[in-house]
């Protein structure tokens, strides 16, 4: 989707993604009236498992806090109108299932579980008749409602009743590591791919167990708004920074992250916020409010690395998505991921990883996908 707003400074989207935390619950947007609606909507199967929208569904009420360019209208439906959750505690005022979808509209399938905790610790029965049932009529209005044009975004186990529903035959997926070999089973003309936070093919979108769900939906905030509003919702969730979905190991994007010193992590985001520009000590001591030498120090003590190498890593980091998700050639990689030339970039790899940068392109057998811009 193009983007519809122009970058706010990494300054203004870090304020932005903590003024809540500090107490300030008014929204940030002044007016809704030039936003482009996004109609979103959630569909719960019996025994939801209540993390499965909780995160995600924060990402969008948090986007919609910190940027004006777009409105995520949410609404919750299922075939009942009250359901039991994973975790004892019931939800009410439940929508039906409608007949038709508006265009462009999303289409959340949340997991479930098969016995919920009730209170006092004891466990749930499991899957009664009428949970079957529920979930059946969930399946048959998939399959009659899923138009092209809509995105059908699966979390977790949601994916087992994409499945059911024949909308995953032909498209690549995954879903939680416990559940892969059942997907599988359900969906033989489906590509599931095991050890995978998320993957995205044409407009179906599914995430791996649980609180993938959340880097899901912070990559597809970033598809339709910007940068700054990816960064400003994952520090407010403390996250910080979406994680990539091919990476099956702990990110770059997400190393040196597990500290909480905030002009370090003011720091880090103006990083990320534009590889290609080469930021100066002097310009990054000022927005962390430090001197030269006292950020030197603090990055070293809270991140482990210098500041350069961090840099470095993330722009390698950019660099390897970009050859799995683009048919771009050496040279515009590193242009992008903000490299003066192929060779600085290869120099770059080098330090951390054993294989070549062509050896990312040949092992994700990319397809041709719009250039993606950070």
């Amino acid at each position: 989707m193009k983007k519809l707003s122009e970058p706010r400074s990494p300054e203004n989207a870090v304020a932005a993604g903590t003024a809540e935390v500090r107490g300030f619950g008014t929204n940030l947007v002044a007016s809704h009236q030039k936003a482009q609606p996004i109609p979103v909507f959630v569909v719960l199967p019996p025994r939801l498992l209540l993390l499965d929208i909780a995160g995600p569904l924060e990402v969008l009420r948090q986007a919609n806090r910190v940027q004006g360019a777009v409105r995520f209208d949410v609404q919750y439906v299922g075939p009942s109108s009250e359901l039991l959750t994973s975790i004892g505690i019931t939800l009410a005022a439940i929508e039906p299932l409608p007949n038709q979808l508006p265009r462009e509209a999303w289409v959340v399938l949340a997991g479930d579980v098969e016995n919920v905790m009730l209170t006092g610790g004891r466990t749930g029965p499991g899957k009664s008749q009428e949970d079957e049932a529920d979930e059946q009529a969930i399946v048959a209005w998939l399959k009659q409602t899923i138009q092209p044009g809509h995105k059908l975004i699966s979390i977790c186990t949601g994916a087992l009743m994409a499945a059911q529903a024949g909308l995953l035959d032909g498209h690549a997926c995954t879903t939680h590591h416990l559940s892969c070999a059942e997907l599988a089973a359900i969906a033989p003309k489906a590509r599931v791919l095991e050890n995978r936070l998320y993957i995205e093919d044409g407009e179906r979108y599914s995430s791996a167990g649980i609180t993938a769900g959340i880097d899901l939906m912070l990559h597809l905030v970033h598809q339709c708004t910007d940068q700054s509003c990816a960064i400003a919702v994952a520090r407010y969730l403390v996250v910080y920074l979406r994680r990539s979905g091919a990476d099956p190991q702990l990110s770059p994007w997400l190393e040196g992250r597990n500290h909480l010193h905030p002009a370090v992590h003011r720091v880090q985001d103006t990083i990320a916020s534009d590889l290609t520009k080469a930021w100066t000590l002097r310009r990054l001591a000022k927005i962390a409010g430090a001197s030269n030498r006292h950020l030197s120090r603090l990055f070293h003590e809270h991140v482990g690395v210098s500041i350069a190498e961090y840099s470095n890593r993330l722009r390698v980091a950019l660099a390897q998505e970009l050859l799995r998700e683009t048919n771009l050639d050496m040279e515009h990689v590193a242009e992008q991921a903000g490299f003066s030339s192929p060779r600085q970039l290869r120099r770059a790899w080098r330090k951390v990883h054993k294989t070549a940068p062509r050896e990312a392109r040949v092992r994700a057998h990319p397809r041709p996908i719009p250039t993606r811009h950070f």
